[in-house]
């Protein structure tokens, strides 16, 4: 079944993630599933931050995935394949850069436009289900500065269909779930040239302490891989290492 081949939606919940995990834990869905969400209570981003966005302005939903065979060590791959599919139908929309902030969050330009969190449920060293949640700004204005995000609507002037919106999106999720596994090495490519700083200096936060860092790539654990002020490159998790707040 392909993705968005089965589509629940809801006025109101926690989260979709919770909402696609319960599911998918009581066998009412399976790979392909999207759970779409009007609103949100308890919308959660990365580093256990909260998700705000517009009730019916903005897309909220998630993905359920059943990645046959895929070991532990290469879950990265999926987050890889979302960040991807976002950037894939937003680029064209907007006149500003797209890229993606590692892991997972879309800019355009500076600013934020969506966020992805994906939750994986491991069986031994293998990925028995992945949830992987979007979050995108589609029709809200007004964002308040600290937030440093923007919308479609902000970028374009022009209001979106949000099912024209989401369909796009399925389409895009399924073409890049697919060449997860024809293509991976495209997939693996792509994900670095979207890369925001890339190659330039970016202020970092290193095991508690900021630093200044070149962003080249990532590893196979998607780790990412900077160069810093001594020339030292080396590779390092979310655990670790973070871009700083602006």
């Amino acid at each position: 079944m392909g993705i968005g081949s089965t589509l629940l939606q809801f006025d109101t919940v926690q989260s979709t993630n919770k909402t696609a995990a319960d599911l998918f834990n009581l066998s009412k869905v399976q790979h392909g599933a999207v759970i779409v969400a009007r609103e949100q209570t308890s919308g959660r981003g990365q580093y256990d931050r909260s998700w705000v966005s517009g009730a019916g302005l903005d897309l909220t939903f998630s993905v359920v995935l059943e990645p046959k065979g895929m070991r532990a060590e290469d879950q990265f791959v999926l987050a890889k394949m979302a960040a991807l599919a976002v950037v894939d139908v937003v680029r064209p929309l907007v006149s500003g850069g797209v890229c993606i902030k590692w892991p997972n969050d879309i800019l355009v330009e500076r600013e934020k436009l969506a966020g992805i969190l994906i939750q994986n449920e491991l069986a031994g060293e293998k990925v028995k289900c992945s949830i992987v949640g979007i979050g995108l700004n589609v029709n809200s204005s007004g964002l308040p500065t600290e937030m440093v995000a923007t919308s479609l609507l902000q970028e374009t002037g022009v209001a979106q269909d949000l099912s024209v919106l989401l369909d796009k999106l399925c389409a895009a999720l399924e073409k890049r779930w697919q060449g997860s596994t024809n293509d991976p090495d495209g997939l693996a490519v792509d994900y670095t040239r979207a890369l925001w700083s890339r190659g330039r200096w970016a202020d970092m936060v290193l095991d508690g302490s900021p630093v200044k860092a070149r962003p080249m790539d990532v590893d196979r654990l998607g780790r990412l891989i900077v160069e810093q002020e001594g020339g030292e490159v080396a590779a390092y998790g979310l655990d670790r290492l973070r871009f700083a707040p602006r």
